[in-house]
C-alpha cells in the first residue's frame, strides 16, 4: 500500500466528529446568544420512523436521521480539510 494513500474510515471518523462537534457548538451558541439563534436550527435527513421488515423468522428494523444546521456543515468542511493535511 502507498504512503499516500489514506484509509476510508480515518475520513468517516473525522466527518463523523465534524458533525458532532459543529452540531454542538452550533447548540450552545444559539442558547447562549440571542442573535446567534439561527445557528440553533437544524434540518433532519432521513426516515422519521424505523422501517421495519417482518420475515416472519425474524424482525428486522433500521433507522437513521441526521440533525443537520449551519455549524455541522462548517464543522465537515474543516474536517476534510484536516483529513487532506493529515
Amino acid at each position: 500500500m502507498k504512503s499516500n494513500s489514506k484509509n476510508i474510515g480515518i475520513l468517516v471518523l473525522f466527518i463523523f466528529l465534524g458533525l458532532l462537534l459543529g452540531s454542538l457548538i452550533g447548540e450552545i451558541l444559539g442558547d447562549k446568544f440571542e442573535a446567534l439563534k439561527f445557528l440553533k436550527t437544524s434540518y433532519s435527513i432521513g426516515t422519521p420512523t424505523p422501517v421495519t421488515l417482518d420475515l416472519k423468522v425474524f424482525l428486522l428494523t433500521i433507522g437513521m436521521s441526521i440533525k443537520i444546521n449551519v455549524l455541522s456543515i462548517f464543522g465537515v468542511i474543516l474536517a476534510i480539510i484536516l483529513y487532506k493535511k493529515y
